[in-house]
């Protein structure tokens, strides 16, 4: 079953870190910081469906991207590709989420987090891709916010809130302070009130 640490496992962090030119520790905290960020704004995407079907539209074009074929070459990810993907799932919220981000501690500050998201968003990608190839979901044609990606993504979520209750910092930590303190309705309703207004 697809998770947050598997997902973090496909991540190269020694590479990432040389990448961004900063030390392992850092590269580490902002990667844990961003990914379930990155995870959960697709979450809030796929519930809408035609943000559903733009995501499902995106993983068949990540599908045979080979990115995580024998481990991911991080010099060769598209971040370019990653920006847009980024711009696309937060939206107006974008600046908000880096700056928010950017000031956990530890995470090396906005212009790490702003260089971070676009090297991890392809990834993210090709991994729901990938997994939606393995388990033989759903298809770019059957766009559904609920089953396939739905469940593939709700279950990487589950993990994400399971994580933010543990100490500061956590994903909901980071959320809720992007709307003011208001965590309300949990992960989800947190992701919803981020991104709800994007388009």
């Amino acid at each position: 079953m697809a998770s947050l640490d598997e997902l973090l496992s496909q991540i190269p962090l020694d590479r990432v870190a040389e990448r961004l030119g900063v030390d392992r520790q850092t590269a580490e905290t902002a990667v844990r910081a961003a990914l379930p960020t990155l995870v959960g704004g697709l979450g809030a995407n796929a519930r809408d469906p035609e943000g559903a079907a733009s995501l499902m539209s995106a993983l068949d074009e990540h599908s045979g991207s080979g990115v995580l074929d024998g481990g991911v070459n991080v010099d060769e990810v598209d971040a370019a590709d990653g920006s847009k993907i980024v711009s696309n799932v937060f939206g107006e919220k974008k600046e908000q989420v880096i700056s928010t981000l950017g000031a956990v501690n530890g995470s090396g500050g906005n212009d790490l987090i702003a260089k971070l998201l676009p090297i991890l968003a392809p990834i993210v990608l090709s991994y729901l891709a990938k997994q939606i190839t393995g388990n033989g979901a759903t298809t770019a044609g059957d766009a559904r916010p609920s089953g396939g990606i739905g469940d593939i993504l709700g279950g990487l979520l589950e993990g994400a809130a399971g994580r933010s209750g543990a100490g500061g910092g956590g994903i909901g930590d980071v959320l809720g302070s992007v709307l003011g303190g208001n965590s309300g309705g949990g992960l989800g309703g947190i992701l919803g009130g981020l991104l709800g207004g994007k388009r």
